[in-house]
């Protein structure tokens, strides 16, 4: 018959309370050897727990205490979060967690926490105005004062939109925890959330498009060039300012989109793009080499009139000075361009969607076309190609690109 005498350290299961417990011999991260207990209700809960424990003592150092929810979060933060995430990311992940997710779970052990707490405490963050939570009205100077801080609240509720984020956040922190074997189960993973409103995309016409392009042409606009790539090749805002003229081959046509213009956390950052499939390099209709040599002369002249205090950057779209262009002062100047050439007001995301309508109307070959859009299938762009514009528009659009070089 095999001895049941445990080895040294192996540690031991014994009735506890109204169930069982169970300890394992451990090496603490400080280097100090103690015992690490597990509990449950049957012997077989425990046996199960005390085998996995005495796994983990065999691979390494193992923590003796479990951390508060915050305690744990500010450490995900610095070590997991900001060392290996796009800096976007980070600072997101780091405000919800300053404004909701510790101020309202941080004291709550993290292996106490149960799905029952992040619920209720998602409700309580819809159902409560912000502006009274965190007391940005008692922030301003008192003659800014306008709701909570004079006794009439602003109704400051957080879209449906937020509330899927914030627990988007804590999801991730806690997979960090299941990970780390702190916890064996997601509390945030079953939250119920209201249904979120998808709002329906905008887009221009190409009539539109056209007038919008055309006025920034005549103004001759700094920004006209960008415009057009947001348009006709559908880069987003940050890439478009992030662009370097070593990605932009105007010999070949072709431009490369590797790099973004952000402002995070009170810096503007050019970095790569966020994914790799975000990285691709794209054929340039007409238009776009046009409106791109167009940019190649307003700053050689600006490098000129700037003389010493010109500061290279390698960048396609620049102050007067040679620095990057901030995103909001872009944003900015396209509002005003919009209200310039009497169009739809619609947001730089929602212009590029303009993008496949423009370049059936401009006559660009479809296959072409599919590779600007990025489409999977050739039959989508198709589908796009059946939907063209009068003549005279897409005759107009011809011609805006051609007169540049008059």
């Amino acid at each position: 018959m095999p001895s049941r005498k445990r080895s040294n350290g192996e540690g031991s299961i014994f009735p506890y309370r109204n169930g069982f417990a169970a300890y394992v011999w451990v090496i603490k991260p400080d280097g100090k050897r103690t015992r690490k207990y597990v509990y449950g209700k049957t012997r077989e809960i425990v046996h199960d727990k005390w085998i996995k424990l005495h796994q983990q003592a065999k691979a390494g150092p193992v923590a003796t205490t479990v951390p508060t929810l915050g305690q744990f979060v500010t450490r995900w933060l610095v070590e997991v979060v900001k060392p290996n995430l796009a800096p976007l990311t980070y600072s997101t992940y780091e405000t919800f967690s300053r404004l909701y997710i510790i101020p309202g779970l941080g004291a709550k052990r993290l292996d106490r926490l149960q799905l029952r707490d992040v619920q209720v405490w998602l409700n309580n963050i819809r159902d409560t105005c912000q502006c009274c939570a965190q007391g940005k009205d008692a922030g301003r100077r008192p003659a800014k004062r306008r709701c909570c801080a004079v006794g009439q609240c602003c109704n400051d509720f957080v879209s449906g939109r937020t509330i899927s984020d914030i627990r988007g956040a804590l999801r991730s922190a806690l997979s960090r925890a299941i990970t780390e074997e702190l916890i064996g189960k997601n509390p945030a993973a079953d939250v119920k959330l209201p249904a979120a409103r998808s709002h329906k995309r905008k887009a221009w016409s190409s009539d539109e498009a056209r007038r919008f392009l055309e006025s920034a042409r005549a103004d001759d606009d700094p920004f006209y060039a960008a415009y057009v790539l947001v348009l006709v090749q559908g880069l987003r805002k940050g890439e478009a300012l992030g662009l370097t003229w070593d990605d932009v081959d105007l010999d070949q046509a072709e431009v490369t989109i590797a790099w973004q213009l952000q402002r995070v956390g009170g810096q503007l950052l050019h970095r790569e793009t966020k994914t790799e499939g975000s990285d691709v390099t794209l054929p340039l209709p007409p238009i776009c080499v046009a409106a791109l040599q167009l940019r190649q002369r307003q700053q050689q002249e600006a490098r000129s009139a700037a003389g010493n205090v010109w500061q290279s950057s390698g960048l396609v779209f620049t102050t007067r000075y040679g620095t990057p262009i901030e995103p909001r002062n872009f944003s900015r100047s396209y509002d005003n361009r919009i209200d310039k050439a009497s169009v739809r007001r619609i947001t730089v995301h929602d212009a590029r969607r303009t993008c496949g309508t423009l370049l059936a109307d401009l006559d660009v070959h479809p296959r072409v076309a599919m590779a600007i859009l990025r489409h999977a299938q050739f039959s989508i762009t198709m589908e796009i190609y059946t939907q063209v514009s009068s003549k005279a528009t897409r005759d107009a659009l011809k011609r805006l690109g051609e007169s540049l070089d008059g």
